[in-house]
């Protein structure tokens, strides 16, 4: 990939910035356990996706969706037999997941300072629920280093045509940053953006993009966030 000189440099934040799905994956580990008088974990763990999509539309992403997503899986897989005590169990899971502790991962903080030094306008472009993106973003310290924040419902050509549009920056002149190939990287370049992904070591099954669907692509790729910086010299 030959990296045009970018005018705006947005950055994804869970999975990218500090770790977020092994989380959202304990939890699931969890509510399988209060479940598993009703089968075993794959096939629970199937079912909440099932729920997940349907109700995407309605629930959008984060912790708040998924609090809603086990309590209607347990609801349904239980015939509605489900206790308050379980019920309560789930939401206690779900409630974890709005507190833990942000620790950005290694990298982080060397390649965004080194960024900012340079003279980058940097922006944090994630989607969520925005209370929870914005709280997971102040406790991890990491605000100061950013112009702008940008916290969207859903990742896809024409959000990132919006928030360009927005901030008066041409396509061409803006690079993303993230660890999703179908958030930050397809729906960038369908903009004729550019996009450096960095794979986290797991990723939400939503988030997988068959491989068929990026050949002929160009965009960068590393394996460690700090190899950012090589594209950037």
């Amino acid at each position: 990939m030959l990296l045009r000189q970018p005018q705006l440099i947005a950055f994804d934040a869970d999975d990218t910035l500090w770790p977020n799905q092994p989380h959202f994956d304990h939890v699931e580990r969890e509510m399988c356990a209060i479940l598993a008088h009703c089968g075993d974990p794959v096939a629970i763990g199937a079912h909440l996706y099932q729920v997940q999509r349907h109700n995407m539309h309605l629930y959008g992403y984060g912790a708040k969706s998924l609090m809603l997503t086990m309590t209607e899986t347990a609801i349904q897989l239980t015939d509605g037999a489900v206790t308050g005590r379980e019920i309560q169990q789930l939401l206690d899971l779900g409630k974890r997941l709005l507190d833990f502790p942000i620790e950005p991962l290694p990298g982080v903080v060397e390649v965004l300072s080194e960024l900012k030094r340079r003279g980058h306008r940097l922006m944090v472009l994630t989607k969520g629920d925005l209370f929870d993106q914005e709280s997971k973003l102040a406790r991890s310290g990491l605000g100061e280093l950013f112009a702008w924040v940008e916290i969207v419902s859903e990742k896809n050509p024409a959000t990132y045509q919006r928030v360009l549009a927005r901030h008066g920056v041409d396509p061409a002149a803006f690079l993303m940053i993230g660890n999703s190939l179908k958030s930050d990287i397809l729906p960038v370049l369908a903009v004729g953006g550019q996009a450096i992904h960095v794979p986290y070591h797991t990723t939400w099954v939503h988030e997988e993009v068959p491989a068929e669907q990026l050949v002929g692509l160009d965009f960068g790729r590393a394996e460690a966030l700090v190899e950012v910086l090589t594209y950037l010299k």
